[in-house]
């Protein structure tokens, strides 16, 4: 049986205390950080940048998983790789050269994935899919948390799960303990929760939920 893993996304966290919010979810039983960077272009809304990846890292025990929203990120992937990311992914329509920034992050010895929006289709990371190690499934139209979930997405999973079936693929957005193992049953190891986990009354148990333990 494949084990669930779970990346609780300090977007939701105390953005007065984020080395706290670290410390927190790995109490709970996180497997790794999620980190969402916004650029206020890509989407509607800014958040966090290469200091406070490299602010956090010293306190993370689990991998950075750093998500870029934002355009070009061929101009600060190595940064974020040099900053403490030990994921990066980012959007291919969002990048001029996505097989160069690929290539970046890979020589930075990091992880890479691409991520697709629920609008985008599977074509724009075929050619990459023997090259990169995951990919990520947004739920939900990135800039905002607590959005609901966006069910048809799922049809992707199934979809690449076909092309490549030890591909890793995360999910982000609108995942919660209801919706939980209607995701991981369409092939998603890795699962992003944002609101659902930091402000659960029982974050330890949300994330167990999570894991379908």
């Amino acid at each position: 049986m494949t084990k669930i893993k779970v990346a609780p996304s300090i977007l939701s966290g105390d953005f007065a205390n984020m080395a706290k919010s670290v410390k927190l979810a790995q109490k709970w039983g996180a497997d790794y950080i999620h980190f969402d960077v916004m650029d206020g272009v890509y989407v509607n809304n800014i958040t966090f940048g290469m200091p406070m990846c490299k602010a956090i890292k010293p306190y993370a025990k689990i991998p950075l998983d750093v998500h870029l929203m934002i355009v070009e990120p061929e101009k600060y992937v190595e940064r974020f790789c040099d900053d403490g990311a030990d994921i990066v992914t980012f959007h291919p329509d969002a990048s001029k050269d996505v097989l160069a920034t690929i290539q970046k992050i890979k020589n930075k010895g990091k992880k890479v994935g691409l991520v697709l929006n629920p609008d985008k289709p599977i074509d724009l990371i075929l050619d990459y899919l023997d090259i990169i190690d995951m990919v990520l499934i947004m739920g939900v139209y990135p800039g905002f948390g607590g959005q609901k979930f966006i069910p048809e997405v799922l049809e992707k999973v199934k979809k690449i799960k076909e092309l490549r079936p030890d591909m890793t693929i995360e999910l982000d957005g609108g995942v919660n303990e209801q919706n939980a193992k209607e995701i991981t049953d369409s092939g998603v190891t890795i699962l992003v929760g944002g609101s659902s986990v930091f402000n659960s009354t029982n974050p330890k148990r949300t994330i167990r939920r999570l894991k379908g333990l």
